[in-house]
């Protein structure tokens, strides 16, 4: 297996896990070409360093394929990746402490497709505000928004990143959307 289907099908992350514990490499490529941005995105988020983020991912794969015989699939496999990846995260935090400085520049591009080159000055300038006014959030506010609009996750799955429960991720979403707009007007 060379890409991400089979037989004219996209491969599941079921299917993909299931070769993957048979030993087939190409899955695990796959499942790591279909999941590494997400991880990245979680792991910066809560590191706040590109190179702590990176570190955090291979890790995060590393010990996710060493355990996937015992993924009993009760959660996906991309919920059960990203709370390895925030798990690593706040690990790589507790060695090595916090840090108080960002580059918007580390999290990656924001694909736009073909736009006006005024508008997109001035979606870009919103933008780059939106994401330094996010920083100025309490963690499990910047978590919530950050993991909701960046990796579409539901309140339920932002729960289990954040250590907290649904509607405690609800809440924090909310409240964090509510602050970004009060202060971008």
């Amino acid at each position: 297996m060379t890409d991400d289907s089979q037989g004219g099908h996209a491969v599941s992350d079921g299917e993909l896990v299931e070769l993957g514990r048979s030993g087939d490499h190409a899955a695990l490529d796959g499942l790591v070409r279909r999941h590494h941005a997400s991880a990245y995105r979680v792991a910066i988020s809560i590191t706040r360093r590109d190179d702590v983020a990176q570190d955090v991912v291979q890790d995060a794969f590393i010990k996710a394929f060493r355990a996937l015989r015992d993924f009993r699939g009760d959660a996906s496999f991309r919920t059960w990746l990203m709370t390895i990846t925030a798990n690593e995260a706040r690990v790589a935090l507790r060695k090595r402490g916090r840090w108080s400085e960002f580059a918007i520049d580390d999290a990656g591009p924001i694909a736009i497709e073909d736009p006006d080159p005024a508008e997109q000055a001035v979606t870009g300038q919103e933008a780059s505000r939106a994401r330094a006014l996010l920083e100025t959030l309490p963690e499990k506010q910047r978590l919530s928004v950050s993991l909701r609009v960046d990796e579409g996750l539901s309140f339920r799955e932002i729960g289990d990143l954040i250590e907290s429960t649904e509607g405690a991720a609800r809440v924090n979403y909310f409240h964090g959307i509510r602050r970004l707009r009060e202060l971008m007007e």
